[in-house]
């Protein structure tokens, strides 16, 4: 992958309590994944000020999760992800072990 536009898109975040959440939307330009255990949204700020861009669709900046199937080289290769509550407030619901 070279430019933003061919990352795989936020398709939806359910993270209600996230800076960058604003209706179910991400308004993160990019995020990361990371997590020891859950693979979980690394951008995830639990602050009252929204933060952001008004008009984006958020992609997968950066993947740390070397052992998701999804991941080649540190990049996410689905075709879009979901973000939401999982065992944290705010996992990688694609996330899928190898």
């Amino acid at each position: 992958m070279s430019t933003l536009a061919e990352l795989p898109p936020v398709a939806s975040c359910s993270v209600d309590g996230c800076s960058y959440n604003d209706h179910h939307s991400c308004h993160a330009a990019a995020i990361t994944v990371g997590g020891t255990g859950d693979a979980q949204c690394a951008t995830f700020i639990p602050l009252s000020a929204k933060g952001g861009l008004d008009k984006v669709v958020s992609h997968v900046g950066a993947c740390q999760r070397q052992d998701c199937q999804h991941n080649a080289h540190l990049e996410c290769g689905a075709d879009s992800i979901r973000v939401g509550a999982g065992h944290d407030l705010a996992d990688c619901l694609t996330f899928a072990p190898r």
